[in-house]
This record gives C-alpha cells, sequence and structure tokens, in this order.
C-alpha cells in the first residue's frame, strides 16, 4: 500500500483543525447520513474558510500593520 504524504502549510492545519470539529459536530448530531460523508466534508471546508476568513476580516493580529 503507498503511503500518502502531505505537507501542509499553517493556515491549512488550522482550516483542517476547524474542518474535522465541524464535520465531528455533524456527525454526532446526527446530520452526516451514509452516502453522503464527502458532501458534508467539503461543506465543513467550505464553512472553515468562511469563518477564517471571518475572523482575518474582523480580527487585527499583533503583527499585522495597517495603513
Amino acid at each position: 500500500m503507498q503511503r500518502a504524504i502531505l505537507t501542509l502549510q499553517p493556515s491549512e492545519q488550522a482550516i483542517l483543525a476547524a474542518a474535522s470539529r465541524l464535520y465531528a459536530a455533524y456527525v454526532v448530531a446526527g446530520q452526516v447520513a451514509e452516502g453522503q460523508e464527502d458532501g458534508w466534508r467539503a461543506r465543513t471546508v467550505r464553512e472553515a474558510v468562511m469563518i477564517a476568513r471571518l475572523v482575518d476580516d474582523t480580527v487585527v493580529a499583533d503583527d499585522e500593520v495597517r495603513s
């Protein structure tokens, strides 16, 4: 069996962490029906990206300089 090698950037790691938590919450809540897992995983990635963009637009990090 061939092993997949992934190298994720820090922002991708953060999106993965958020998306996996969202997906787990949907599974625990009984929202993910058998056979619909791929669609729900894609949905949670989109949702995690939307949340990340909202945070980036709303919060000024210590090392960001805005003019």
